[in-house]
């Protein structure tokens, strides 16, 4: 398979700065055999060409993403006083989906038991589970 030598007035794929996307534009000069400056055929903006970047492999697409919660601060005593332990069956299971109130208790298949301390607008809530503060997302 041969590669077309490209040259001024040809169309390429170039990472387009005021679109922020990748998109067609037309080759305005070249540098050393490659596209130096391109013009974007959508909003017609003129830049240096950036190489659109290299597609995700489908090992990188399949692999599971793990749940991540940033850890505020550990509040051991505090979860301790909740007695948590006894609202076992009052606990709604905590989803991305979840709308939540302050001072409801939540069960999360990773962090276990916790209450609902602070609503951070528009779709966060803090939860003290007893290995800290962890701020999670939601509805």
């Amino acid at each position: 398979m041969s590669k077309k030598q490209l040259s001024a007035g040809d169309t390429v794929e170039s990472r387009c700065t005021k679109c922020r996307t990748i998109m067609n534009h037309t080759i305005v000069a070249m540098v050393s055999g490659q596209p130096g400056r391109v013009q974007c055929n959508t909003c017609k903006g003129t830049h240096n060409y950036r190489k659109p970047a290299a597609e995700k492999t489908a090992k990188a697409l399949a692999a599971p993403r793990k749940m991540t919660a940033r850890k505020v601060d550990p509040d051991p005593a505090t979860w301790e006083a909740l007695a948590l332990n006894d609202q076992t069956g009052h606990a709604a299971t905590y989803s991305f989906q979840g709308i939540y109130k302050l001072e409801e208790i939540v069960n999360h298949p990773l962090f276990g038991l916790g209450q609902v301390t602070r609503l951070v607008p528009p779709n966060k809530v803090e939860i003290l589970f007893r290995d800290g503060r962890k701020l999670l997302r939601c509805s």
